[in-house]
């Protein structure tokens, strides 16, 4: 009997007893349907999340503090808002002088020549001719290199051009009064910072030219060029003492991330008494979330499979006693142990197949739906074109079938075993 003949055997044993098989077949359905989606959701997410990572141009980005700033932000996230913290002077927000500077410039593999760094800039507000209201805006500078923001509409500020330009964050351009996101580029909003003397707001008009899209990394909020954030820095600053002026909490620039690896950077900037931080490790929180969320759902899929293991075993098991004098029959007539054995194991992996096909082909169909409905007008993905709740891939999906298989085989082993290992007379002698 060759492999194919035992596969139609076997599949054409199963369904003696229809209903037996397609309850086993239902419990096996359960466990895959829900991994599968659970694979699918871990797989959307996790795309996502590289996606915005590529998309911020993020591979080789670093933001760069004094390492003891670190400890005194670190100690501030952790802090609980209901118990006041002791105040140690030992954890201060600490400034780079230039003397730190020029030594970040030396070290190997840091971006020496583009060192970035990030003004704090308090917009009032941001209006336009388009509406009398005033809404509260957060504006920064983009970091120098290839990092990039995705937009609906429009590009990024130029960071060569004297004219004052922005690329406005997601929903501004409807509140300021524009009829979509393209209406709004090429036309002019008007940002205001007070005077720190007069306390009275100096305004600044900026061209919109672009809108970034909606994403889950929020870089400065919205981008203006270094034209218009520095006019806007020395608005706020023109009092202050010249060695107050250009304080630096912290630079963005790169690193070589051929010639080391983002662990290796951060080593040796820690060795010089800097701390770095990636875009990796800013998604890094996101992801870990996600993925503890996951593990959860899986566990459960996996209490499914283990109930549909025992469906097989049971249903194997009746068939093994209701097909008694068939095997001795079998024995008999010159068939060995191990043909009798691989009948069954094949009948145990067909149950996992069946089960575990139908709950991943049903797993897909029933993702796809959701994946259309929720980027509809109205769906909670809509602001997220690019976010596929549920991601099906071969690469994904294969393995769980294949383990379905491996868990239905485990399962069959024991029925098999007892029927290879029946007396052929005793079995040709059972009613």
């Amino acid at each position: 009997m060759g492999f194919f003949e035992i596969v139609r055997s076997a599949n054409h044993n199963l369904f003696r007893n229809k209903a037996r098989t397609l309850l086993t077949i239902l419990a096996i359905f359960i466990g895959s349907f829900t991994i599968a989606l659970n694979s699918a959701i871990n797989s959307g997410v996790n795309a996502f999340i590289d996606n915005q990572t590529a998309s911020l141009g993020g591979e080789d980005y670093i933001m760069i503090m004094p390492e003891g700033s670190v400890d005194t932000i670190g100690s501030m996230m952790m802090s609980s808002s209901d118990e006041p913290r002791e105040y140690n002077p030992g954890q201060t927000l600490s400034a780079m002088d230039q003397d730190q500077l020029d030594k970040l410039k030396e070290i190997d593999g840091i971006d020496g020549e583009n060192l970035y760094i990030a003004k704090q800039i308090a917009v009032e507000y941001i209006t336009s001719n388009d509406t009398d209201k005033k809404y509260i805006i957060s504006v920064g500078a983009m970091p120098p290199g290839d990092f990039n923001i995705a937009t609906t509409a429009g590009t990024l500020p130029d960071r060569d051009s004297k004219e004052y330009q922005i690329t406005l964050e997601p929903g501004y351009p409807k509140a300021l009064g524009f009829e979509s996101d393209e209406d709004a580029i090429g036309k002019t909003v008007e940002l205001a910072v007070l005077d720190p003397a007069t306390k009275k707001p100096v305004t600044f008009k900026a061209k919109v030219v672009g809108v970034q899209a909606k994403g889950v990394v929020a870089v400065n909020g919205s981008v203006v060029n270094p034209a218009l954030e520095t006019a806007m820095y020395d608005t706020i600053t023109k009092y202050y003492p010249a060695e107050q002026k250009n304080l630096a909490y912290a630079v963005q620039t790169r690193f070589d991330n051929e010639k080391y690896t983002e662990q290796e950077i951060k080593d040796i900037l820690r060795e010089n008494g800097f701390y770095g931080m990636t875009v990796s490790d800013m998604m890094g929180a996101i992801r870990t979330f996600f993925d503890v969320i996951m593990i959860v759902f899986t566990i459960f899929g996996g209490i499914a499979l283990l109930a549909a293991a025992i469906g097989i075993i049971n249903t194997l098991l009746m068939s093994v006693e209701e097909r008694t004098r068939e095997i001795g029959l079998d024995k008999a007539l010159g068939m060995s142990s191990g043909k009798i054995f691989l009948n069954f194991s094949v009948e145990a992996i067909s149950l996992g197949f069946w089960g575990s096909v139908v709950g991943v082909g049903l797993a897909i169909l029933a993702g796809s739906i959701v994946n259309f409905v929720v980027h509809q007008p109205g769906g909670f993905l809509e602001v997220f074109p690019t976010f596929d709740l549920f991601r099906f891939t071969f690469a994904n999906m294969l393995p769980i079938i294949l383990t379905v298989m491996i868990i239905a085989f485990i399962a069959g082993t024991v029925p098999a075993w007892k029927a290879a290992h029946k007396n052929p007379i005793d079995a040709l002698r059972y009613e």
